[in-house]
């Protein structure tokens, strides 16, 4: 009779242990919460911006850039626009292609004035303070990244995020790590500035710096979509401060759907990039893992780059005939590689550049490879689904080309116009649940 006491007293121990450790209202990621229905957020890639080593000419302006160190004594103000919400957030910095540390002495978020993008002024009583394992500073070793703790921060969808960091020391190299084509104005300042409400006499400049991404603690059916691309995607000829790149568009009319309105959209495009070779920042087979593959909740990828690849190789046909046979293996290999993690990949087709300087070529070898490599994505069924980008924007009477009302001038870049046709073709049915 001892002996089923004991047992019976040793069950009831195990099972009060058992019980605790599920409802233990903490963890280190900030996931914890105490009771079942959410405990089961996750954190979800909501902002992204593709870091690159910065070129010259898109250095801070003087005089934040030195002879020998860049970001001296100096506050530095931006705007993102998240996509999904959440009610608490935490921040990723990048020091990718830092020549040195990267010294943060302090960051901040808060809402900007009137929501809006690219203001240099906060809505007041907003401002919170960002810690790095519970510090107010930290520092970033060259190549790596940070992430800072959870704080309690609720975002709706489609807010604008205001992120300030003051470097005290600066960062001791002119190898910087930025996203040039933020299409969204930043504000500098020196000085400790932080905590200000308005940076008045701040010098302004259409580039980010250092920030990476935005992470919130969403519900558990959030999930993101990640969009790898070139200039078209990063959004050259959109509007500054307007946030009508194509994946913003895309995002947007997500949202005006329930069923749709789980999604974040994170952009991982810059100008320039190219899928085989690097160009304005590393190719896409080799960042795939760094601004995809390692993302926070990514679901699906959409693969739109290509036109670099075939804009800068030789118009012959044996070179042309050469990179359009590439670009079809690499992006067997992007498949292959985002549908090891589970992801979904969604190809779309490469626009038209006719009538373009220098891309479009007389003999039309250019448009020959394009038109390979698009029936390819159309006709191979190796992507889980295809978008028919250059059905969208084309000229029907003359479909080596834009459809003149929608590009930005060269014949190359869309308008914002342009942006929102892209975005309507991408099928809604891809991201719905169930």
């Amino acid at each position: 009779m001892l002996a089923v006491c004991v047992l019976a007293l040793a069950l009831v121990v195990a099972s009060s242990a058992v019980v605790a450790l599920v409802r233990s209202p903490h963890r280190a990621d900030g996931t914890g919460t105490g009771d079942t229905a959410t405990s089961a957020r996750h954190w979800v890639n909501t902002w992204s911006a593709m870091p690159q080593l910065t070129e010259p000419h898109n250095m801070p302006p003087a005089p934040f850039t030195g002879d020998r160190a860049v970001l001296v004594d100096t506050t530095l103000r931006q705007t993102v626009r998240v996509t999904t919400g959440g009610d608490r957030l935490r921040l990723r910095f990048s020091n990718a292609f830092g020549g040195s540390a990267l010294p943060l002495t302090a960051v901040r978020v808060a809402l900007p004035l009137d929501g809006r993008a690219g203001v240099g002024a906060i809505e007041p009583g907003t401002s919170r303070p960002v810690t790095f394992s519970g510090r107010r500073s930290t520092t970033v070793p060259v190549g790596a990244q940070v992430v800072s703790d959870p704080l309690d921060f609720a975002l709706r969808p489609g807010t604008n995020l205001t992120v300030t960091a003051y470097l005290a020391e600066g960062q001791a190299s002119l190898a910087l790590t930025s996203h040039p084509g933020s299409r969204t104005t930043s504000y500098l300042v020196h000085g400790d500035h932080a905590e200000d409400a308005d940076l008045s006499g701040a010098t302004p400049t259409d580039h980010w710096y250092l920030l990476s991404d935005v992470e919130v603690l969403s519900r558990p059916a959030a999930t993101a979509v990640a969009v790898l691309g070139d200039s078209l995607t990063d959004g050259r000829g959109s509007t500054t401060n307007g946030n009508n790149r194509w994946p913003d568009q895309l995002f947007d009319r997500l949202q005006r759907q329930p069923g749709t309105r789980h999604i974040a959209v994170v952009n991982q495009a810059a100008g320039g990039n190219r899928v085989l070779n690097d160009g304005l920042g590393p190719n896409a087979l080799a960042r795939l893992d760094r601004d995809v593959l390692a993302h926070s909740a990514v679901g699906q990828l959409i693969v739109f780059e290509g036109v670099n690849d075939l804009g800068t190789a030789e118009a012959t046909p044996a070179a042309q005939q050469r990179v359009a046979a590439d670009l079809i293996a690499g992006y067997e290999q992007i498949i292959v590689r985002a549908h090891a993690q589970g992801i979904r990949v969604y190809g779309a087709t490469l626009l038209p550049f006719g009538g373009n300087t220098p891309y479009d070529d007389a003999a039309g070898h250019r448009e020959a490879a394009r038109q390979t490599v698009n029936a390819w994505i159309r006709g191979s069924g190796r992507f889980d689904a295809v978008l028919d980008f250059d059905r969208a924007v084309r000229d029907p009477a003359e479909p080596s080309r834009l459809l003149p009302g929608l590009h930005d001038g060269d014949w190359l870049h869309l308008n914002p116009e342009g942006y929102r046709l892209l975005a309507e073709a991408v099928p809604a049915r891809l991201f719905r649940r169930g």
